[in-house]
């Protein structure tokens, strides 16, 4: 019964981290940490790397104390939830990074419906460069206007 528990969990954080994900992008990124988004927005800068890809150090650092609790036996739910965090950030970095930025060049024939709702949302958030107006959005639950046939 532990396992369905785990499961269970691990399926509920995956997907709660989407919420977690927009606010944090909503009220942190676009909010008091804008110094650290905003090299996101505005590509001027020569480098591979961003102030914004700092950003994952924070969820590493909740997902390897979620570990920690379940190695030294304090919380029995640590694995899943920190698994669940870790899964997320995993995709998050594939969708975002990779297919939508283009960080690598990996994914660069997708144009499914969903790959172009994605894209179409992303680029419309993207159009707002500044720190207050952008529609902020999660990577699963996209509004349906950007899924067009």
């Amino acid at each position: 019964m532990q396992t369905v528990y785990w499961i269970l969990i691990f399926i509920g954080t995956f997907i709660g981290m989407e919420g977690m994900a927009w606010a944090t992008h909503k009220y942190v990124m676009h909010g008091f940490l804008w110094s650290l988004h905003e090299d996101h927005h505005h590509k001027q800068h020569g480098s591979w790397w961003e102030w914004n890809d700092f950003f994952f150090l924070f969820y590493a650092l909740v997902s390897i104390v979620c570990f920690a609790l379940w190695r030294y036996d304090i919380a029995w739910f640590g694995l899943p939830i920190g698994l669940g965090i870790f899964a997320y950030g995993a995709t998050y970095f594939l969708v975002h990074d990779i297919f939508i930025h283009q960080r690598f060049k990996i994914f660069r024939n997708a144009n499914n419906w969903y790959a172009k709702g994605i894209r179409r949302a992303h680029k419309m958030h993207h159009k707002h460069i500044g720190k207050f107006h952008g529609e902020c959005f999660g990577m699963l639950f996209v509004p349906f206007k950007y899924f067009k046939k």
